[in-house]
Order: C-alpha cells, then sequence, then structure tokens
C-alpha cells in the first residue's frame, strides 16, 4: 500500500469513529426520552381509569399492567425506569402495584 492509501484510511476510520462517538449517545438519548414519554403516558391513563372506574376496577387492573410493561420495557433496555410522579429515573426495580 502506498502512502495516500493509508493515510486515506485513516482519516476514513477516523471519521467513522468520530460519527459513532457523537451519534450512539444522542440515540442512547432519544431511546431514554421514548422511554420516559411512554411511561408518563401510561401512568396519565392509569389515573383516569382510577378516576373514571375507581382504584380496583376492571379498567384500572388493565391500566396498571400497561404501566408496569412499559416500566419493564424501560427497565431491560437501559436497567432504569422513570418515575413520573417524582420526575426521576431509579435504579431499582419498583413493586409492583397488584391493589
Amino acid at each position: 500500500m502506498n502512502f495516500r492509501v493509508e493515510r486515506l484510511t485513516v482519516v476514513a476510520l477516523a471519521t467513522l469513529a468520530l460519527l459513532l462517538f457523537v451519534t450512539v449517545p444522542h440515540l442512547h438519548a432519544d431511546d431514554r426520552a421514548n422511554c420516559q414519554h411512554a411511561i408518563e403516558k401510561a401512568e396519565a391513563r392509569l389515573d383516569k381509569a382510577i378516576h373514571d372506574h375507581g382504584d380496583h376496577s376492571r379498567e384500572a387492573d388493565q391500566r396498571r399492567h400497561d404501566l408496569n410493561v412499559e416500566r419493564q420495557h424501560c427497565w431491560d433496555r437501559f436497567h432504569e425506569w422513570w418515575n413520573g410522579k417524582e420526575h426521576r429515573w431509579e435504579k431499582e426495580r419498583w413493586q409492583e402495584d397488584h391493589r
């Protein structure tokens, strides 16, 4: 290989590494934001079901299940889940609510 080809290879690899370094954390942040949003929506649906049908209703139980599914999805992906009531990411598993 001549010097020019080696230099182009090094520049191309460095550019690729830089793109990965910049892009991957951004994608991770977007995924976390999507998880946060999905959990907040599930929490709002649970609150509405409790308000409309009561805490022990079939509707509230289904919304609790949906919320736990969203939390589990985030947990599986990031080993964290969004706590919308406290407005923070939790690093310990939640206790499923089966009221």
